[in-house]
């Protein structure tokens, strides 16, 4: 018998859906599993996010960067050490070479009067006196030294006493430099320890972690690009501000010698921080590496000495002592040339070039580059110093 079903078409639907609704679920489904499969790792997995991952770097290079300064002061103390030590080695042995000739002098005596056998006993008991100021308690044999003999004993005296001081302060320094070459091995133990941490962190990121990372740094250079445009903007409006205001105040004709030294300073100023410009924008592109001073490769004190250098001004090693080696100015009030100072610590240092940008050595695996000033936040800059 016939059956009375009508057959359905077709394709109609798929296999093993059998309702709209039950598709709509499973289509749900799939999109959920998908963007779990591709989400970042979450704190339940025990893994940290991109967000905190880019957040603890950052922390370490910091302190990285704070403790490649400690090294940096702690080589420039034992370089200096080094170099105390070894002049005051050269004055023992001058002050040694001294004594030994006086020894010799006055041995001549003794040899001369003992062959003579002219008050040669007390003589020969000087030379083996544990003290020779033993023997100017007695008048007797004082009296019985001629001019030259005393001259000898006078210089043997006086050179005894100066190579003993000399070789106190000798053994004084080598504990010094002991010490300095001790904390030099502590900082840089210290630098190399967060340097690591930092690797082994961005070691397992995945490719994708990596390229979210990568956006989240650019989206920071683009809120700090903004930032320092609005500073550029401020800046000009100042300045324009004040050149119509020293117009209307000056009259033709009219000057004085103080404005005219004060344009003449403020020249000699503008040309050192060019030179000093000009120098560190031929190191753009450079490897930064900590404690380096150049010519391949910079951190970020090590860049800033380098260029001042070049315009002739001589600056300290470390961000310490380079936040002192200046006038204060404010932010409003930067030039380029100036010095840009970060964090509370004072541990980084850039050249600041104008428009609220800067050229710098940013961080272990950067490159020496010109970037905003804002690069690390508004809250991130400690002052800035003009150093000439």
């Amino acid at each position: 018998m016939a059956s009375h079903r009508k057959s359905r078409p077709a394709g109609t639907r798929a296999a093993g859906i059998r309702t709209p609704a039950l598709a709509t679920a499973a289509l749900t489904s799939v999109a959920l599993l998908s963007q779990t499969a591709h989400a970042a790792p979450s704190a339940d997995d025990g893994r940290p996010s991109v967000e905190e991952v880019e957040k603890k770097v950052d922390d370490l290079y910091r302190q990285a960067e704070s403790a490649t300064e400690n090294y940096n002061a702690a080589k420039e103390k034992t370089t200096k050490q080094r170099k105390r030590v070894d002049t005051l080695l050269d004055n023992v042995a001058q002050r040694t070479q001294k004594l030994n000739e006086a020894r010799e002098e006055l041995g001549s005596f003794a040899a001369a009067q003992y062959r003579t056998g002219a008050t040669a006993p007390d003589t020969a008991t000087f030379l083996l006196a544990d003290s020779p100021q033993d023997y100017f308690d007695q008048a007797q044999l004082m009296g019985r030294l001629t001019s030259r003999q005393k001259g000898a004993v006078d210089d043997y005296v006086t050179e005894q006493a100066a190579t003993m001081k000399e070789r106190r302060k000798a053994t004084e320094s080598l504990g010094t430099l002991t010490d300095a070459q001790n904390d030099l091995q502590t900082a840089k133990a210290a630098v190399q320890k967060k340097l690591a941490a930092a690797r082994v962190l961005l070691s397992r990121l995945t490719a994708e972690e990596k390229a979210r990372l990568a956006a989240i740094e650019k989206q920071k250079q683009e809120a700090a690009a903004l930032k320092a445009a609005e500073l550029a903007k401020q800046q000009a409006a100042a300045a324009a501000k004040e050149s119509a205001a020293s117009g209307s105040s000056s009259s033709p004709g009219s000057s004085s010698a103080s404005s005219s030294s004060s344009s003449a300073a403020d020249s000699t100023v503008g040309t050192r921080a060019e030179k000093a410009l000009a120098f560190a924008r031929a190191q753009i592109g450079k490897p930064y590496v900590w404690g380096a001073t150049g010519p391949g490769s910079y951190d970020c004190s090590g860049l800033t000495q380098a260029a001042w250098k070049a315009a002739g001004v001589t600056l300290p090693r470390t961000t310490y002592d380079q936040v002192n080696a200046g006038t204060t100015v404010s932010l409003a009030d930067a030039r380029p040339g100036d010095l840009v100072f970060f964090y509370d610590d004072v541990s980084h240092v850039g050249i600041y070039v104008g428009d609220g940008m800067m050229i710098h050595a940013p961080k272990p695996g950067a490159y020496v580059r010109e970037e905003s000033i804002y690069y690390d936040g508004e809250s991130g800059i400690h002052s800035v110093v003009r150093p000439a």
